[in-house]
Order: structure tokens, then sequence, then C-alpha cells
């Protein structure tokens, strides 16, 4: 029994070592009981975290955090929810103060700007006013181009201006509207605001804009078209405004519309600075009210550049097409339930190339050459969706359409895929779900394991480094390496067990009773 007596010591040894020296737990924030456990994982690199975000079955997103005392522009990446993210939001002040939404390739947002100018160098400039006159002009020019009706209670105004800078976020919630991606988004803004990107580069003195279609006006000059749209000529000179150096620079920043831009939030500060992005005073807009959220939610769900549903949604587009002599811009409506989708053509392979050839599989068969004429990616929903040319295959009617065409619909979440149809009488169906081949799966092709996440944030919100898996390990075992005994240990202790089976037969419950009571008491 010495050797039982032994061993039931270093189990207690062992507990209190546990004791001492606790395991810690992943961070795993949970709005119960709202909510169960979501994710809330940190990532070093945005690559890592849109990865892994696009292998969840939760519905997340990628946010960036800026931390103080770090090196410029160094960067920490946050994936989860929204709900989540605006839940803890308001808690930890200092450790998501300087927060980010990162808007992925190819994701269908919302029209946003950036505005700002230095007040010591535009001194005659009145922000108010500017923000205004901006407002209408997009307005006119979204009527003009795509025929959407808005004003000044579509947009969301946010500021973050300081005494030596006039600062302003605009994001436009359109009714049933939104744009294929920031891309578009920019080609859009770059055509309505060529005026004065043509007057930057010539240094011509009057400007003026012609209320017509972009790119429009050089082509017909000195035509009577021309010369009686010449009476809604609107002066854009207001958007020109001299940097901290005294160049001439944009109201507009024209650099927040690239691949994966991260996008300051509503109550969050850049770093080493105190101007977070609230509502501003001249702000008209107002969220809708929904049930269980908050006014002050219901904005920050608004100011979420990338949060768009899939249902009824119009898509906006500015394609560039190319010839041997010019480019030209060419606008374009794309909608989800779109009576006459032939006006669209052309294709580019989406995020997710592999999901691309899936679908042309399932389009092209029985002879029947199916296409992929425009694909949407819904980063809030996490659906990719295919507009179909030439194959018009319809679950619901069970043959071919004559005219309309189809939809698919891959659930990258679900890892499904289902047909949906463009023609009126279809509108509201949808096919079964078909699984994606495992091969195209994201969760299949992306293996992260828990080495991946480099930083950890504890209960009070810090964020550090989190340790090296085999440096901790190291160390616990040059630590306590008598803890955990060793093989000639368990041996000892195996053949002990064995000799007392077979000579005394079961333990009994009472013996073992008997024994811890004496153990206890020693």
């Amino acid at each position: 029994m010495s050797k039982w007596g032994d061993r039931l010591k270093k189990v207690e040894q062992l507990a209190q070592s546990f004791q001492l020296n606790p395991l810690t737990t992943r961070y795993k924030p949970r709005l119960w009981p709202c909510q169960p456990s979501s994710i809330w994982k940190l990532f070093p690199r945005q690559s890592l975290a849109i990865s892994f975000a696009q292998s969840c079955k939760e519905d997340v997103h990628v946010f960036a955090l800026e931390k103080e005392k770090t090196p410029l522009g160094q960067r920490i990446y946050l994936v989860t929810s929204y709900s989540e993210l605006w839940h803890y939001y308001r808690t930890y002040t200092q450790s998501l103060m300087h927060c980010y939404e990162v808007i992925p390739e190819g994701a269908v947002c919302k029209l946003y700007f950036d505005l700002e100018f230095h007040k010591p160098s535009n001194k005659g400039s009145d922000g108010k006013n500017m923000v205004s006159w901006f407002i209408q002009y997009v307005c006119d020019k979204l009527m003009e181009v795509y025929g959407i009706e808005c004003s000044a209670k579509n947009v969301l105004n946010l500021d973050s201006s300081t005494d030596d800078k006039f600062s302003r976020h605009l994001i436009f919630s359109l009714q049933n509207a939104a744009f294929k991606d920031n891309i578009h988004v920019g080609r859009f803004i770059h055509a309505i605001l060529q005026p004065v990107l043509n007057k930057a580069k010539s240094g011509r003195g009057a400007l003026a804009v012609t209320e017509g279609k972009p790119g429009e006006a050089g082509r017909m000059t000195g035509s009577p078209q021309t010369k009686r749209r010449r009476q809604e000529e609107r002066d854009l000179s207001f958007l020109q405004v001299k940097n901290k150096d005294g160049k001439d620079g944009l109201f507009v920043d024209l650099g927040v519309y690239t691949k994966n831009r991260n996008f300051r939030l509503y109550k969050s500060s850049k770093v080493g600075k105190n101007a977070a992005f609230t509502v501003a005073e001249d702000n008209k807009f107002t969220a809708k009210p929904q049930k269980g959220i908050s006014a002050e939610e219901g904005v920050f769900l608004a100011s979420l550049v990338c949060n768009v549903s899939f249902t009824g949604q119009r898509i906006l587009t500015w394609d560039v097409s190319e010839t041997n002599e010019t480019k030209t811009s060419i606008p374009h409506c794309q909608q989800g339930s779109a009576s006459n989708p032939d006006a669209l053509s052309g294709c580019v392979s989406s995020p997710h190339q592999e999901v691309d050839t899936f679908v042309l599989t399932v389009v092209r068969k029985d002879g029947i050459q199916g296409s992929l004429r425009r694909w949407n990616y819904f980063a809030a929903e996490q659906l990719l969706v295919y507009d179909i040319t030439k194959y018009r295959w319809c679950e619901n009617v069970g043959r071919f359409h004559k005219s309309n065409n189809i939809m698919i619909v891959v659930d990258l979440k679900e890892e499904v895929w289902y047909q949906k149809c463009h023609d009126p009488d279809c509108r509201n169906f949808r096919s079964s779900s078909y699984p994606l081949p495992q091969e195209i799966c994201v969760s299949y092709i992306m293996t992260l394991d828990e080495e991946d996440q480099a930083y950890l944030m504890d209960d009070a919100g810090n964020i550090e480094p989190s340790q090296i898996p085999n440096q901790a390990h190291r160390s616990t075992v040059e630590e306590t390496p008598d803890v955990w005994g060793d093989k000639w240990d368990d041996q000892d202790y195996l053949k002990s067990l064995d000799d007392f089976e077979q000579n005394s037969g079961e333990i009994s419950d009472q013996q073992l009773l008997t024994c811890m009571a004496d153990f206890d008491s020693q």
C-alpha cells in the first residue's frame, strides 16, 4: 500500500499545483442569456482573420484594432459578430476605442465618403454648408444616373472634427439599393467628380459641372443639348481645398475605395487622438427602430458599410470598358428581382474562384453551355449570388424559362447552394439546398489551429500576445518536473496495482474510503 499512498500524495500535489497555477481559458464572450457563446478571435494579420471569418458558420465579420504603445500603423484583426462587438465596444473603451470595419474585397456595400480639410489653411470654408451642398449634389447624381431618390435623411452624418481638422464620414442608406463593391463606389465617385478633377489637372479657373451623365460633357461640347444643360450647371469649386502645406487638394478623400479597406467606426478615434466619430449636429438621418436594439446601436449598425442584406437589393455598378482608343465609364443597375437582366454584361472572377468553377459545372450540362454574367458577394450573410445566362432551368416550374434568367445562390456559411429566379412568377421561390463539394468548402480548405491566434483578450479587455505553446509547455515541464511523475513511476504504480488485484481481487468502495480516511488523518 506504500506505492498507493505515494500515488495519492502525488495526486494531491498535482491538485495543489492547479490551484496555485490555474489553467487559463480562451476568452469566449457570451451575451447570455440573449445569445450563446460566439466567436471572438484576434489575429496578427488581416489575411488570416478574413480566411477564418469565411470558414465560420457563425455570422461574423472582420474588424481592425489599433493598440496604444505599438508602432504606428500596426493593427490587430478581430473576428466577431456585429452584436458581440457592440456589446463589448461600450465596455472596453481602452482596447476597442480605435476600431475599423474591414470592407472585404468584392463585398456589396453602401455608398460612403470620407470628407476632410485642414481648418487653418481654409479659413473661409464653411464645413457644414460644404457637407450639405455635397450631399445634395450626390443625391442629384443618384437620381440622374440610377433613378434613385434620396436626401440628407438617407445619409448618416458622423463628425470627428478638431480645432485643426474638419472631418466627416457620410454613409448613404439607400432604399433597397447598394453598390456591387467599394471599387464600383470609387468609379462612380470619380465619374461624378470628373469636372473638379479635370480642373485640378488643368489648373483652369472657373469650375462648373454639367448635370448630365458623367463623362458626356466632353463629347457633347458645342451641341445644342450641352448649351441647354449649361443652365443647370452647378459650381463645384467648394470641393477644392488647401492641405496643411498650402497645396491644392480635394474635400473628398478618393483613397478609401480599395480592396479590404479599413474604415473607422462610429465612436472610434485614431490611435493617439481623442476625436472619435459622433453623430454630427447637422445630421438628419434617423435609424429605423428595431426590436431589441437601442437607438445608439441602430446608429452603429447603420454606420457599417457592409451591413447590407441580400433580400430585395438593387445592385448598382459603374463598369469601365476599354477600347483601343479610350476608356469609357458605363453606369449599370442590377436588381435581385430584375425583369430585364440582359442590360448587364461582363464577368470578372469572384474572390472564390473555386466556387465560380463549381457553379459553371452546374449550368453546363446536357449540351447547354451556361455562363456567369455577374456575381455579387453579400458579406453580412456570406452569400455569393451569381446571375446566370444561357441556362434557364427552374426547379419551381420544372422546365427552362423562355426568357428570364436564373440565379445561383451559394451560402458560404452553410456550405450549400440553391436556385432563385428573375422571373416575376418565381420571385419568392427558392429551390432545395444542395451541399457544396467538400473540396471547395472554406472550412475544408482552411486548417487553422489555436496557434494562429497570436493575441488574446482577458475578461478585463486587455489585449496581450498569447504564449507560444511550445515555450509554455517547456516552462511548465522545467518548473514542475516531479508533479507529473515519469514513466518509471507509472510502471511501479501499475505493477503494484496488478499485484494487489491478483492477490486480493477487486478493491471495494469501503476499502478505498478507509484508505482515503487514513491518508487524510496522517
